[in-house]
């Protein structure tokens, strides 16, 4: 979960959004969602961690070399 969870940190960061934020759109999850995934409180399932990792890897985040990426 750990590995998850800092894939979507890196993510965020490097799309210059919150984790919160990002999770939102992709999955159309609730803002607290990813606090709670954060924190422990909740998890996300399998196929929610699959259609995030999907995305991550078909629509890769900027780069400081100027790769645009699509957040969305």
């Amino acid at each position: 979960m750990d590995k998850f969870l800092e894939e979507v940190r890196e993510y965020a960061e490097r799309c210059g959004r919150q984790p919160g934020t990002v999770v939102q759109k992709l999955v159309g999850l609730s803002g607290t969602t990813w606090e709670k995934w954060a924190s422990g409180q909740s998890f996300p399932r399998a196929d929610t961690i699959d259609r995030i990792r999907a995305h991550i890897a078909a629509n890769p985040a900027p780069t400081e070399a100027g790769n645009k990426g699509d957040a969305e």
